[in-house]
């Protein structure tokens, strides 16, 4: 087995965030099943479970479910509409608190962040400690609690600061990590969803235990390549590096129809109006894109995306535009939407600099 002995890890994943933030803002949400999503209009409204606190949870409510369904299973919870712009900002002043207490950072998502400890601690005893402080430090400046995990691999972090949540603290030192990992089902290694587990259970395997003794050769002719990270992971092995800083991966707008339709022209009226939205988010954070990403749902909540990815980098909004009309032609006619998205990606700076001598040449 190969580890990093110098290496150890911090996965900080912030509790509930969303309804945190609200309830935060809000005392007398506390204690209150809060949901974070579109109005559910008595259980008719559209649109989908954004994130919910603990106690919505306990109803069975959980992101991505149908808003009606969630209201339909609790109907006295607080409902909410999503609130970037407070999350981003809460977010971005806990991103400050964690880069102070790591060798290396990373953010993964407005929630989420891996932090390399380098030589900023001496051993596991002295990484609980900082854990400790980091947690007091949030709730402190933000009354909001979060959840660590302690490892020597990025995944194995990322699986323990799962493992007690919330407001939870799980160290894993390198000897004990197949011990951590064994009992657990092989869905929770990041990357195994719902395909891939139902694949491993048609081999008998269903504990990441069964996983780390599983033949390599068998796993490979399987799953290819992917047979052998899971069978590393579920040993503990994990090479995988915390990157200093992570730009956006992508700008995406989605809306969700009132009422279902088929109407091609309220569906294209709503679609330029999103890539409008997605290139003024483009421009303020002074991005280029070569990659234009069309999101569909259809009244029986099938989901599908179609993808268009330019030779060159661009910046204009009309190239949104067009290509958005041409990925949904294919679905024009054979259901009623529920939803549309558009998005872009691999993104890149654009440098002011060199625009200025291009302008000027």
């Amino acid at each position: 087995m190969s580890f990093f002995p110098d290496s150890i890890k911090f996965h900080i994943d912030m509790d509930s965030f969303f309804a945190s933030v609200e309830t935060s803002q809000r005392p007398d949400l506390k204690g209150l099943p809060v949901v974070i999503g579109s109005d559910p209009k008595k259980g008719a409204g559209r649109g989908v479970v954004s994130t919910c606190s603990y106690e919505a949870r306990k109803y069975g409510i959980h992101s991505a479910m149908p808003i009606s369904k969630a209201y339909r299973l609790c109907p006295h919870a607080v409902y909410l509409p999503v609130n970037s712009a407070l999350y981003k900002k809460t977010s971005n002043r806990i991103m400050v608190i964690l880069q102070r207490f790591a060798e290396r950072f990373e953010q993964v998502s407005v929630d989420e962040a891996y932090l390399d400890m380098g030589k900023k601690v001496t051993d596991y005893d002295h990484a609980c400690m900082i854990a400790e402080q980091i947690k007091k430090e949030i709730f402190r400046a933000e009354g909001l609690t979060c959840s660590i995990g302690i490892a020597p691999g990025k995944k194995v972090a990322k699986i323990a600061s799962d493992y007690n949540k919330p407001d939870g603290l799980t160290v894993v030192p390198p000897a004990k990590v197949k011990e951590f990992l064994a009992p657990m089902p092989v869905s929770k290694i990041p990357g195994i969803g719902k395909k891939t587990e139902q694949m491993l259970r048609e081999m008998n395997i269903y504990r990441v235990g069964q996983l780390a003794e599983y033949d390599v050769q068998a796993l490979i002719s399987r799953f290819g390549k992917s047979g052998i990270f899971m069978k590393q992971i579920a040993n503990g092995v994990d090479h995988g590096e915390i990157k200093q800083y992570r730009e956006s991966k992508s700008i995406s707008k989605e809306d969700t129809f009132e009422e279902d339709t088929a109407d091609y022209r309220i569906v294209e009226s709503v679609l330029m109006s999103l890539c409008e939205e997605v290139h003024r988010a483009m421009k303020i954070n002074n991005f280029r894109f070569r990659t234009i990403t069309l999101k569909v749902r259809f009244s029986d909540f099938r989901t599908y995306t179609r993808s268009s990815t330019l030779k060159c980098p661009a910046e204009e909004m009309d190239i949104i535009k067009q290509h958005s009309k041409n990925l949904i032609k294919e679905f024009i006619g054979q259901e009623k939407f529920r939803l549309v998205g558009i998005g872009i990606s691999k993104l890149e700076k654009i440098d002011k600099k060199q625009t200025l001598i291009t302008d000027f040449a």
